[in-house]
């Protein structure tokens, strides 16, 4: 075990107790870092939108590096206005803290998403490819971004636009998990949208290792892909559950959750990132839906020894 005094540094994880932030502490203590409790309940301490609670948030935790998850990351959600609340105006506030908060913060990683790329007509899609986002949540996080930018001259900014990512604890509204589920409970049929997109679908464990290395890799003030440059439809996933499982479902495509402004095709180019901090060890996704698949059975199999 690393102890607080042998360790590489303090890093507060907004969002820690969220689907990615539980991976990545994991990656962070696994490294030598102390992961600041900031959430000790499972919720956090702190309001993005309450300026003053940031101040005490940092005044607390006396950080050395901040990787900034927290924000509202469904692009389905109805709420609008919560989008540019909680992913642009909440950053600038947590940005704002920290520049007057007098810390010496070496490194801020904020995550944004390759979302803001839109419907990018190019194979494989680099940082230099203009953003064009097609949706709410995506034009919130590239008005986060070029907020951010404005901070370049003062705060250690990095920058990440991940492609799609999934595993164990992400919810089940999304669509990975979803499909996962139904085979685990041998249902008979789906409802899905569009069978025909195409995502570059990463493992979170991948992912939290990257934002791990971040904290001294990489360059500030850069923009960096997290992606596998590896493209998915969710038709081949189904087949590749469907293989997993022994097991089939019946899939009825629902006009209702095909959605306009759904981008058609997002794979990235992970080129810069690689020559930044070194090979990824991305795992194939086949083995990412294998654990989750098996993680979700032995969830299953406890809710029925609970249960009796």
């Amino acid at each position: 075990m690393v102890l607080p005094s042998e360790a590489r540094g303090r890093v507060l994880v907004t969002g820690l107790s969220g689907f990615t932030g539980r991976h990545l502490r994991s990656a962070l203590e696994a490294a030598g870092y102390v992961v600041c409790d900031s959430e000790p309940n499972g919720e956090p301490t702190f309001d993005l939108n309450e300026p003053s609670s940031i101040d005490k948030l940092l005044e607390r935790m006396y950080p050395d590096y901040v990787c900034h998850l927290a924000g509202m990351g469904f692009v389905p959600h109805g709420d609008i206005s919560g989008f540019y609340a909680i992913n642009t105006v909440g950053t600038t506030n947590l940005l704002q803290a920290i520049s007057q908060s007098g810390l010496s913060v070496r490194r801020i990683v904020i995550a944004s998403s390759a979302n803001v790329y839109g419907n990018a007509t190019v194979e494989s899609i680099d940082e230099s490819t203009t953003p064009a986002p097609v949706n709410h949540y995506a034009c919130s996080k590239l008005a986060m971004e070029h907020m951010a930018r404005t901070w370049f001259d003062r705060l250690p900014i990095i920058i990440t636009r991940p492609f799609n990512y999934t595993g164990i604890g992400q919810a089940s509204h999304f669509v990975i998990p979803k499909i996962v589920d139904h085979f685990a409970r041998r249902s008979t049929q789906i409802e899905l949208g569009n069978l025909d997109v195409i995502r570059d679908f990463s493992d979170v464990r991948a992912v939290a290792s990257v934002y791990s290395r971040l904290m001294d890799a990489g360059t500030v003030g850069e923009t960096y892909n997290i992606c596998s440059g590896q493209g998915h439809s969710l038709k081949s996933i189904i087949d590749s559950v469907a293989d997993i499982s022994r097991h089939s479902v019946n899939v009825a495509v629902n006009p209702l959750l095909i959605r306009e402004s759904d981008v058609k095709r997002l794979i990235g180019s992970n080129a810069k990132l690689i020559s930044a901090i070194g090979p990824l060890g991305f795992v194939d996704f086949g083995a990412t839906l294998r654990w989750m698949y098996d993680g979700r059975l032995e969830e299953l199999d406890s809710t029925v020894i609970r249960s009796h």
